[in-house]
């Protein structure tokens, strides 16, 4: 099971998983600026997240991926000559599967652009969809801070246009998970179940971070399962 995080650490986004190590070989990625991998060269940058993760992928690989780490997986996982065993996608930015609801990319956008300097109304709001802990309006804590410093400047999500239609075509068999937490999160992991002929999925209890939400573990394992 390859575990691909978003803007939190592969610990923070993943550790809840920790016990099904005991009937999977969980192996952690860590992107770039997460040590022990080296810093981003530029940007966080999904096609470099894409390039990093291609050979690591294979017909033995369940791939788990989440938020931002989505959008590498989704392209190295189209452009792959050996197709992966599973995909479970969770909370994607994929803004564009969702044309008519520019609310969501446009929280996240601001705060990739302006970093801490964005509206504090509007930053605030991005770090709740991001799973950050309850925030009052004093300064930030340090972590969370560091998190948004190292988003700032990242490349939008916008961007990316993963070719899904390839992924569906190879018939790869795909679960998309959110956490009943955000509309517009909900209406893009909606559309992209629908792009992929996906099994479909709302854990709710733990907001962006799906994986810790109460009985998701259960789920994914029987999806794996039932997928040999």
């Amino acid at each position: 099971m390859l575990l691909v995080h978003g803007g939190a650490s592969p610990r923070t986004t993943w550790g809840v998983l920790a016990p099904l190590a005991v009937r999977w070989t969980l192996a952690l990625v860590h992107r770039r600026g997460y040590p022990p991998s080296p810093p981003a060269e530029d940007r966080q940058d999904f096609e470099v997240d894409a390039a990093d993760l291609l050979p690591l992928l294979g017909p033995s690989v369940h791939v788990v991926a989440h938020s931002y780490g989505v959008l590498g997986t989704l392209l190295a996982a189209a452009n792959s000559a050996r197709p992966v065993r599973s995909l479970t996608l969770i909370e994607p930015p994929l803004y564009y599967l969702v044309p008519d609801d520019a609310e969501v990319a446009r929280v996240g956008n601001a705060v990739l652009i302006d970093g801490l300097d964005a509206d504090p109304a509007m930053l605030r709001e991005f770090l709740h969809l991001a799973g950050a802990p309850e925030l009052d309006d004093g300064p930030l804590p340090e972590d969370v801070a560091r998190g948004v410093r190292r988003a700032q400047g990242g490349r939008l999500p916008g961007g990316a246009r993963p070719a899904l239609e390839i992924l569906r075509a190879e018939g790869v068999p795909s679960l998309v998970a959110s956490g009943g937490h955000a509309s517009g999160l909900e209406r893009i992991c909606d559309a992209l179940a629908v792009r992929l002929d996906a099994q479909r999925v709302v854990a709710p209890g733990a907001g962006h971070f799906v994986a810790a939400a109460p009985g998701f573990a259960v789920v994914l394992e029987q999806f794996l399962t039932s997928v040999g």
